[in-house]
């Protein structure tokens, strides 16, 4: 069975206390659906604004000066927003796994549809290089294209065009989940932090539930 997932890279600031995040192994994978608890939510959160917590440009607003609106400027205010991961790969009857490479995202996932209505090709990030490629009715994952050991993962390219809508559907949920999360935890950020979310992962942004 190949079962594929959006996945979140996974670590965070030390001692970190804006809200509640659940336990985390660091350089880990999370998968995004909407499955995850509360904790988990918050956890995503943290390592989406985390990762976008940089030093604003010279045309953007300055910082403000209480932590948390400062921890989330970056994501809130900066047109381009990034979230470390992309989509992970198993092979359950062989173990076998392709994970997202260095300095891919998850807003970069449509990449995966060059394989099946483009140049059926793509990469997705190095150390490891992960490779997908279209061959006849198939594709061939290479888990790091840079071995010439490296394990592959075969399957046909109508599975995989059915396993990327329902990772589609997955960050959805999440997205939906992270909604409802936001309105709870950062009912102040609720609205903007669901659009930055939803650019983050290059998504419509739903509709953030009323303050209660």
């Amino acid at each position: 069975m190949i079962v594929l997932q959006p996945v979140l890279e996974i670590y965070g600031p030390d001692g970190f206390a804006f809200w509640p995040v659940a336990e985390f192994e660091a350089y880990g994978f999370l998968p995004l659906s909407g499955a995850l608890s509360p904790a988990q939510v918050g956890t995503a959160v943290m390592r989406i604004a985390d990762y976008n917590n940089v030093d604003p440009e010279d045309n953007s607003p300055p910082r403000p000066p209480d932590p948390l609106g400062a921890f989330l400027h970056g994501l809130l205010t900066m047109d381009d927003v990034l979230s470390p991961g992309g989509l992970r790969v198993t092979d359950t009857a062989t173990g076998i796994t392709l994970l997202p490479g260095c300095c891919n995202g998850l807003e970069e996932r449509r990449d995966w549809l060059e394989v099946l209505d483009g140049d059926g090709r793509a990469f997705f990030g190095h150390d490891p290089s992960p490779l997908a490629e279209r061959l006849g009715d198939s594709v061939r994952l290479t888990v790091d294209a840079e071995r010439d050991d490296s394990p592959v993962i075969e399957l046909p390219a109508a599975e995989l065009r059915h396993l990327l809508a329902g990772a589609e559907r997955d960050l959805a949920d999440f997205l939906a989940l992270a909604a409802d999360w936001a309105a709870q935890h950062l009912p102040n950020h609720a609205t903007s932090l669901t659009v930055a979310l939803a650019r983050a992962l290059d998504l419509p942004a739903p509709v953030v539930p009323s303050k209660p």
